[in-house]
């Protein structure tokens, strides 16, 4: 998922797209992204201040792993 070859706003409309489809919720801050999960988890899953390629990778490994996240 992390191409170099697009552009930071193709990646980032991209890493939104996946993290959509996988049920988080982003923000954007000048700290850097944030990730939230809420929904069919036990308990809240959040990471913050991620760069885009953290976030693409996080949202790469939870595809992986499925909807249920494990």
């Amino acid at each position: 998922m992390n191409d170099l070859t697009h552009s930071p706003e193709a990646r980032e409309r991209d890493m939104r797209a996946l993290a959509e489809k996988l049920l988080f919720r982003v923000d954007k801050t000048d700290r850097g992204y944030t990730l939230t999960r809420t929904t069919d988890v036990s308990r809240p899953a959040r990471a913050e201040h991620l760069s885009l390629s953290q976030a693409e990778e996080l949202l790469a490994t939870w595809k992986l792993r499925g909807l249920g996240g494990g």
